[in-house]
C-alpha cells in the first residue's frame, strides 16, 4: 500500500522532510492548488502566479524522476477548494496506508493538519521542517526563561553553530555585527546593476491567464512578471546577486531611491521561502564571495545576518509564541488601514513610491517596508491585524511565519517589546536622509509644524505623546521624551492639533484617498 506524501506550495524542495524515504514504486506525492489559500487575504496577482507556477514546475521535475504525482489544479471542476477536501478526494483515488506531511509554515494550516487523522481514519505523520538551521526545539531552548528575545544573541549562537564567518571560534574581522557600517544613503551617480529577471515560459503564461481571469479584483499588476519559478533559475538569480550586487550591498542596504526598487538587494527571499533555495546554500555562497575577495565583510555579514540571524529568529518567535502572539496589541492601536495602502493615491511621495513599487513588482526592500509603510502605520496607530494582512497579501515572499513577527513585533511593537527593544518610529528626517523621495513632495521634512509640514513629523510627536504611559520608561526612548517635555506648550498643542486633523483625513474607503490631506488638515 502507498504512502501519500503531501507537499505544500512553500515546500518545493526535493529534500523536504515529507519526501524523505519516498519509494517511487508505490508512494504518491499529493500537490494541490486550493481556493482557500489564494483568497484568505487578497494576495498580489504576481504572488499567486509565482507560487502556482513554481508548484507546477516542481511537480513536473518530480514526475521526470519517475515519481507519481497527484496534482490538482485550481480550475479543476471537482476541486473542493480546501486542503482537507482535496486530501479526502485523493484518498478515494489511491490505496493509502498512511499520510506523511512536512510541518507547514502557518499555525492555521498546522491546526488543520492535526485534524486529518480523525477526518480520514489514517495515521498522519507531520514531520519537522528541517530546511531551517534552527529547529523549533533549538529555538525554544534558547528562548525559555528569557523576558525579551534579542536577535543579536541568537544570531551569535547561529554563527558559532554553522561556522559561518568564523575563524578559530571567533567572528571574522573581530566583531559580530557590522550594521553601523551599513546605513549610508545612496551616493549620487551610483551605478546600479541591471537585475536578472526571467521571462515567463508556457507554464507561467498559463498560470498568468488563470490569475487574470480568477483574481482580477486582487491587488497588484500581473505584468511585468520576472520571478524565477524553478530551482535552476533561482540558482541563477542567486549567482547574479552574489556577483553583481553583493559587493555593493553593505554600505547602502538601508538606502531608497525613486524608480529603483531593487538597488543591490538579494531578491532571493521568495525562493528561500518557497523552497527553491536553502538558507545554508545561500549563506555559503555569500561567505565564499568574501573568502575569495569578491565582496567586503560588512556586505557579506549584513546579508548573512538577515538569514541565519533575522530569518531564523522570526521563525523561532512565531512558533514559540503562537497562537496568542497574533492577538496582542500592546499600544492599543485601532485605526483602520488607510485606503492609500491599496491605491497608492496620496500626496505623501514616499508612501506613493513604495506602494507603487509594491503594486508593480510584489516587492519592496526591508527599509521601504519598515521605515515608510511600516513607520506610517505605527505612527498613525493602525490596527495591527489590518496592516499585517496587508503585508501578507502584497509581497511575493510573505508567508505567515515570517510576515507576522516582522510586522507585529518589529513594525508595530504590538508585542510590547518581546521582539524589538524599542518602536521603530521616525520623523520625516529619516526618510529624507535615506532617500530622494522628499524632493518634489507636497510636504517638506524640514518643516515641523504649520504650512507644508511633513505629516511624519506631526505624527511622530503625536505618537510620542499618545504612548507616553507605555514607552516613557523605555531607556531607548529617553531622548525623544526629554525633547518632547522641553518643547514649548503652545507648540506642542499645535503639533497635536494638526496631527489629529491629519489623522481625521485618513479614510479606509476606496475613492477617498488622503490626497492633499495636509492642506485639508490646515483648513479645519
Amino acid at each position: 500500500m502507498a504512502v501519500l506524501r503531501v507537499v505544500l506550495g512553500d515546500q518545493l524542495t526535493r529534500e523536504v522532510a515529507a519526501l524523505d524515504g519516498l519509494d517511487p514504486a508505490r508512494d504518491v506525492v499529493l500537490m494541490v492548488e486550493v481556493a482557500d489559500e489564494t483568497r484568505y487575504v487578497p494576495h498580489h496577482k504576481q504572488k499567486i502566479v509565482f507560487i502556482l507556477s513554481a508548484m507546477r514546475h516542481f511537480a513536473e521535475e518530480l514526475k521526470a524522476e519517475g515519481i507519481a504525482v497527484d496534482y490538482v489544479r485550481l480550475d479543476d471542476p471537482q476541486n473542493t477548494g480546501s486542503f482537507t477536501g482535496e486530501l479526502k478526494r485523493a484518498l478515494a483515488r489511491h490505496d493509502v496506508e498512511r499520510i506523511v506531511a512536512t510541518e507547514p509554515g502557518e499555525w492555521r494550516v498546522r491546526a488543520m493538519m492535526e485534524t486529518w487523522g480523525a477526518e480520514t481514519g489514517l495515521p498522519v505523520e507531520i514531520r519537522e521542517d528541517d530546511r531551517f538551521i534552527a529547529s523549533r526545539g533549538r529555538f525554544a531552548r534558547w528562548a525559555d526563561g528569557r523576558k525579551g528575545f534579542r536577535m543579536e544573541f541568537f544570531y551569535r549562537e547561529m554563527r558559532r553553530e554553522t561556522g559561518l564567518l568564523m575563524e578559530e571560534g571567533e567572528p571574522v574581522g573581530g566583531q559580530w555585527n557590522f550594521d553601523a557600517d551599513n546605513r549610508k544613503p545612496l551616493p549620487k551617480g551610483a551605478r546600479l546593476p541591471s537585475r536578472l529577471r526571467f521571462a515567463p515560459d508556457a507554464v507561467t503564461r498559463e498560470v498568468m491567464a488563470l490569475v487574470a481571469s480568477r483574481f482580477a479584483d486582487h491587488f497588484g499588476d500581473l505584468e511585468p512578471f520576472g520571478w524565477a519559478v524553478t530551482r535552476a533559475d533561482a540558482l541563477d538569480a542567486l549567482d547574479h546577486f552574489i556577483n553583481e550586487a553583493l559587493p555593493f550591498f553593505g554600505d547602502v542596504q538601508d538606502a531608497m531611491k525613486r524608480g529603483e526598487p531593487f538597488l543591490y538587494h538579494g531578491l532571493v527571499s521568495p525562493y528561500l521561502n518557497a523552497g527553491l533555495l536553502t538558507a545554508r546554500e545561500v549563506c555559503l555562497a555569500a561567505e565564499s564571495a568574501y573568502r575569495r575577495g569578491a565582496a567586503p565583510l560588512n556586505a557579506v555579514e549584513g546579508f548573512i545576518r538577515q538569514i541565519v540571524g533575522w530569518r531564523e529568529y522570526v521563525r523561532g518567535i512565531y512558533w514559540h509564541q503562537m497562537p496568542a502572539y497574533a492577538e496582542t496589541n500592546a499600544l492599543g492601536a485601532t485605526r483602520p488601514l488607510p485606503w492609500f495602502y491599496w491605491s497608492g493615491e496620496t500626496d505623501l511621495a514616499c508612501i506613493a513610491e513604495v506602494v507603487g513599487d509594491t503594486r508593480r513588482h510584489a516587492y519592496a526592500h526591508h527599509i521601504q517596508r519598515l521605515m515608510v509603510t511600516g513607520n506610517f502605520a505605527l505612527l498613525a496607530g493602525i490596527r495591527p491585524a489590518e496592516i499585517e494582512a496587508w503585508y501578507l497579501a502584497v509581497y511575493v515572499d510573505a508567508f505567515d511565519w515570517v510576515e507576522l513577527p516582522n510586522v507585529h513585533g518589529m513594525v508595530m511593537f504590538a508585542d510590547g517589546g518581546l521582539l524589538a527593544s524599542k518602536p521603530y518610529a521616525a520623523s520625516g528626517a529619516y526618510i529624507d536622509r535615506m532617500s530622494d523621495y522628499c524632493a518634489g513632495c507636497a510636504y517638506d521634512p524640514k518643516v515641523k509644524v504649520g504650512e507644508g509640514a511633513c505629516p511624519f513629523n506631526l505624527l511622530y510627536w503625536h505618537f510620542i505623546d499618545a504612548n507616553a504611559g507605555k514607552l516613557k520608561g523605555n531607556p531607548r526612548m529617553a531622548m525623544p521624551y526629554k525633547t518632547w517635555e522641553k518643547m514649548e506648550a503652545g507648540r506642542k498643542a499645535q503639533i497635536l492639533e494638526e496631527a489629529e486633523a491629519f489623522l481625521g483625513t485618513l479614510s479606509p474607503e476606496p475613492g477617498k484617498p488622503a490626497a492633499k490631506a495636509r492642506q485639508m488638515a490646515l483648513d479645519i
